[in-house]
């Protein structure tokens, strides 16, 4: 239903764009669309990526610092998507940071990614969640995680080193 709605939204603009015709696109119902998505913006958000990097993050080798084993995560992740996948990740990201219609989500998205960065980063160095300084240092990789998803930054440039 995304990629439907992501091919709408390039022929004819998100603002022109409406559920029904994303529902017809996709060959189900509004009422099918609003059970996946309570908003319109809402197609434009996706977790996909997040939690494949937690889990590379909580992989990654223990000698790493937090702050490389975050960019060692985002990496992997980027650089193992190829073609049409990285294309469609591209422009998803390009479109979801340039609409204005879509800040509130990405806001609710960046705090839903600090609390799982904060987890994660707890769970790396062995200390409690509620630490403050956990919850400042994934607040730090958070604001580079959303500074990368903008077009020609971070991993829609080139891999991470």
């Amino acid at each position: 239903m995304r990629r439907k709605a992501f091919r709408l939204f390039e022929l004819h603009g998100y603002g022109q764009t409406t559920i029904d015709q994303i529902a017809e696109a996709a060959d189900l119902s509004p009422r099918t669309f609003f059970r996946y998505f309570p908003t319109k913006e809402s197609v434009l958000i996706t977790d996909q990526f997040i939690e494949p990097i937690i889990d590379a993050f909580l992989a990654a080798p223990a000698e790493l610092s937090p702050v490389a084993a975050y960019r060692h995560a985002v990496g992997e992740v980027f650089t193992n998507m190829a073609g049409s996948a990285y294309d469609y990740a591209l422009a998803r990201q390009r479109l979801m940071y340039t609409l204005p219609e879509a800040k509130g989500r990405l806001y609710d998205e960046y705090i839903r990614t600090i609390r799982m960065l904060t987890d994660a980063m707890a769970e790396r160095l062995d200390h409690d969640s509620d630490d403050d300084e956990m919850r400042v240092l994934a607040d730090v990789l958070g604001r580079h995680s959303q500074g990368s998803r903008h077009p020609g930054v971070g991993p829609f440039r080139q891999p991470i080193p």
